[in-house]
């Protein structure tokens, strides 16, 4: 049986719905509504150039890029608390587009590494519940060629049972933290975007 009717089979088995346009199945890697994005552009959300091997002019300037490129990769940190901390940064180096070019190349390295990570481990987590989905239909399909028999082995049937149990509530329990994991990488690329944002707005109050 292919991995794409497997999958069908058991979201019908266990109402869970999959919407027309939630999943490319020819990706079973990527199970999520949102469009598979493997890998963001510094460019597209920078419009300065910003040399990667460029060093800040001062120890100082290095010391606060990386205080503030730190705190604003923080996920948990609300972007309106943002705010407050580039200003501050913008208006000690008098909103210099490169060091705030560096702030963002840095945290833009972080985020988009952090990406990364999550959109393996979708691909990771779509391929475990691939293989719990294949051991529950094998498992069904035992249970079936044993019930036609003429004598069936209902131990061999209560095991298999206990099994399915498991099994699917093992399934449907991982399947609810579908949507978190799927928004995740798209809310890292938005917050990106927002701070990108934020920051060539400080380089332009500055300027």
């Amino acid at each position: 049986m292919t991995k794409l009717k497997t999958l069908a089979i058991l979201a019908a088995l266990t109402g869970l719905a999959l919407p027309a346009q939630a999943a490319d199945f020819s990706d079973p890697t990527w199970p999520c509504v949102q469009r598979k994005v493997e890998t963001l552009s510094l460019g597209l959300m920078w419009p300065n150039p910003v040399d990667p091997d460029a060093e800040p002019a001062s120890d100082a300037l290095r010391a606060d890029i990386a205080d503030l490129a730190g705190y604003l990769s923080l996920r948990r940190v609300e972007l309106d608390s943002l705010q407050p901390r580039i200003d501050t940064f913008a208006e000690t180096y008098d909103g210099d587009a490169e060091a705030l070019g560096m702030v963002f190349a840095s945290v833009f390295d972080t985020l988009s590494k952090r990406r990364t990570r999550i959109i393996t481990g979708i691909g990771d987590f779509s391929l475990s519940q691939i293989a719990l989905a294949d051991k529950i239909d094998l498992a069904r399909a035992e249970m079936d060629t044993i019930l036609a028999k003429s004598e069936p082995d209902f131990d061999r049937v209560d095991l298999l049972e206990e099994q399915l149990d498991w099994d699917q509530v093992i399934y449907t329990d991982r399947q609810r933290n579908i949507s978190y994991l799927c928004e995740t990488p798209t809310l890292l690329e938005r917050r990106l975007f927002s701070i990108a944002q934020m920051l060539q707005q400080a380089v332009q109050d500055q300027g």
